[in-house]
């Protein structure tokens, strides 16, 4: 049996193989294991839209995401934390990573003024004025009970001129000191840095010598699949990766399409999280093993055939594709339901099968595989 690692300074990833610079583990935590390369559910504001923690679950998923702005807006962290915290709120034992907000306050250009020590802001919903500093960030997220906690950061937009770009990476790091120092250390839970510096090598490497010195639990790549492609967001992963502690996990934020996720597991990246599966699957459109499909089209009214026949999920055993596309030409809400749980299940069953295959040190051979698949694509 495998020795679990000791968690007293903290969440441990354990690595298990390697296949090139891909490799496959567990991250330990105090709320239970998650098997890496990982794809982390999004559950912005305490909920999978769409899914019940019942249906997360039976997707394989093992760690949700929430989000620091959306909950201290909305309930609050006082009232998560009288409730028993963010696990009990939303029915999830297992682990949960919380983003800091600091995306979603940068986004708010109009509403926001940012200074050295954090960013004030008006709220989306009422106009209601907040403050976000390192300090309440990693507080917020304690009141919530977050497994994984995220520095505070500045998201650098794109695209930035290397002074802008060089500015902000250095904000981020002084925002991620004072959020190390304000973090509660607790065993199995974890702090993890965020590399910023957008498309720039000097910037990348800058920024995670820095956030090694400063010492995490895990760091994450920040401020990529913001608008520069894959051909560059690859080259930026190519050299922030190998500046990264091997012992560590590495977690790319807000990446991606099903080929993003094979070509940064191909590059060892162990953790990710994105809206796409669940917001592709309100809007009709399905992930499947011989590509993507729009359930939409006509060409599915009268198809018998199950959507991906290997997926385990409800929407492929149970119906037809000619009944998901009446649910959505009829705006029933049972659409959105069912394809959003076939979609996370296509995700954790494509990197069940790099974990797989890495463990096998088959994994070029596999991905050629997954992509012989897509090119069967119907539409």
């Amino acid at each position: 049996m495998t020795q679990i690692p000791d968690l007293q300074g903290g969440c441990r990833w354990q690595g298990l193989a390697m296949d090139g610079h891909a490799r496959t583990g567990v991250l330990h935590t105090a709320h239970g294991p998650m098997e890496t390369p990982a794809f982390m559910a999004v559950g912005t504001v305490g909920t999978v839209k769409a899914m019940t923690a019942d249906a997360v679950r039976a997707t394989g998923t093992q760690c949700v995401l929430g989000n620091t702005y959306h909950l201290m807006l909305r309930p609050g962290g006082d009232r998560i934390e009288a409730l028993g915290g963010l696990h009990r709120f939303m029915d999830w034992p297992g682990p949960i990573l919380t983003d800091s907000g600091g995306f979603q306050v940068m986004s708010l250009a109009s509403l926001r003024q940012l200074d050295v020590d954090g960013v004030t802001f008006r709220s989306h919903i009422d106009g209601s004025r907040h403050r976000l500093t390192p300090a309440i960030a990693v507080g917020l997220q304690h009141q919530f009970d977050s497994t994984i906690t995220m520095v505070l950061d500045e998201c650098t937009p794109f695209p930035a001129d290397h002074d802008t770009a060089r500015a902000s990476m250095e904000l981020s790091l002084r925002w991620a000191e004072r959020s190390k120092q304000a973090f509660r250390p607790r065993p199995g839970y974890g702090l993890f840095g965020i590399v910023q510096g957008s498309t720039y090598p000097d910037l990348r490497a800058w920024s995670a010598a820095g956030l090694r010195d400063i010492g995490f639990d895990g760091y994450a790549v920040g401020g990529l699949a913001v608008g520069e492609g894959q051909a560059a967001m690859l080259r930026t992963l190519d050299v922030t990766v190998t500046l990264l502690p091997r012992e560590a996990p590495r977690y790319l934020m807000g990446v991606g399409t099903p080929d993003d996720l094979l070509e940064s597991v191909r590059r060892g990246i162990d953790m990710f999280d994105c809206v796409m599966p669940t917001r592709a699957g309100r809007t009709a459109r399905a992930f499947t093993s011989q590509g993507a499909r729009n359930l939409r089209n006509a060409r599915h009214a009268a198809d018998a055939r199950p959507l991906d026949p290997g997926c385990p999920c409800p929407a492929c055993q149970r119906h037809s594709r000619a009944y998901l596309h009446h649910l959505f030409r009829t705006e029933e809400m049972l659409g959105p339901m069912l394809l959003t749980w076939h979609n996370l299940t296509y995700y954790q069953r494509l990197m069940q099968g790099m974990r797989a295959a890495i463990r096998d040190h088959r994994l070029d051979d596999h991905i050629a595989g997954v992509r012989a698949g897509w090119a069967a694509a119907e539409d």
